[in-house]
């Protein structure tokens, strides 16, 4: 008789998902980090609320990648969704990035007055 591997718990899955997504959070919000400092240079200060309310809803969407990767690693995919959920992180990243360039650049030279 043949022992099959044991599917991994809940656990493992979730300390595995907070592992790869929190490590990506650090690039994610460097990188918006950065993009608003080179958009906005001096001005940063005087949207200080703003670019709060701005992280917090920009954190807030990252987090939404935990409920697919959670999901799929709870299937058979979960082998191969961890060689490629990277470009989930990808993907989501540039689109963050897209989104904020836009509304920063529409800050950064009208104002929002």
């Amino acid at each position: 008789m043949t022992q099959q591997a044991s599917s991994p718990g809940f656990r493992e899955i979730a300390t595995d998902a907070i592992r790869f997504w929190e490590w990506g959070r650090l690039a994610y919000n460097l990188l918006l980090a950065g993009l608003t400092l080179y958009l906005l240079r001096g001005d940063v200060l005087q949207y200080g609320f703003l670019l709060f309310v701005y992280a917090v809803i920009a954190n807030f969407l990252y987090s939404t990648a935990y409920i697919p990767d959670v999901f799929i690693q709870l299937s058979s995919f979960r082998s191969l969704w961890r060689k490629l959920r990277w470009i989930l992180w990808l993907t989501g990243t540039a689109f963050a990035a897209i989104i904020a360039f836009a509304l920063l650049f529409d800050l950064a030279f009208s104002g929002w007055t």
